[in-house]
């Protein structure tokens, strides 16, 4: 029960950051939304917010890291990255554009008090770089340095894109950069 409790507030912290950052999410937020007991908070992280956060954004960059991969598992590597791409952008459209990366949710705010966090979302976003210059290499990208290049182009597209698209309540800014990073990577990769 007490890792089933914790397990929810982790998950209840990555979907409240999707939509309302970590600055804009309570403690209280989070046990109301996974329905754990008060004071289950202090005693699953007795570092407090700052470590239910930096364990909601290691779970969500797993998460999204594993999806990735699969993506990246495809015949066609770029026509893999283009489906993961349009469910992503599904996904953002579902939630009225409402909902984002919970990574840039912690990452695109300040944390004086807590330097962990930027941390680790600057070690998921190096993950997710790792994983795509990875990819490329196995599909004959020779150079190092270009596929770790093509791999932070993809990391920087998503999320800008993303956060673009929120704000304009629209598809559009994650269509328009996914359909321009398809074609930049098709150039890029080898034949």
């Amino acid at each position: 029960m007490a890792a089933k409790t914790r397990d929810g507030m982790v998950l209840s912290a990555v979907q409240l950051f999707r939509r309302d950052g970590y600055n804009g999410t309570g403690l209280r937020d989070v046990i109301a939304h996974s329905g754990a007991p008060r004071g289950s908070i202090y005693h699953h992280f007795p570092e407090g917010k700052a470590q239910l956060g930096v364990e909601a954004v290691t779970f969500a960059g797993d998460v999204a890291n594993a999806a990735m991969a699969r993506a990246l598992q495809s015949a066609d590597l770029v026509a893999g990255i283009e489906k993961f791409w349009a469910r992503w952008t599904r996904f953002v459209e579902a939630s009225n554009f409402e909902e984002g990366c919970p990574i840039v949710g912690v990452a695109a705010e300040a944390h004086p008090e807590a330097p962990e966090l930027p941390a680790a979302a600057a070690a998921v976003f190096d993950r997710w770089e790792a994983t795509f210059a990875s990819a490329f290499r196995t599909r004959g990208l020779t150079s190092a340095k270009e596929a770790g290049d093509l791999a932070a182009m993809i990391v920087a597209t998503l999320e800008g894109a993303t956060i673009m698209s929120r704000a304009a309540q629209s598809t559009q800014p994650l269509v328009r950069a996914g359909r321009q990073l398809g074609r930049a990577l098709r150039v890029a990769m080898p034949s």
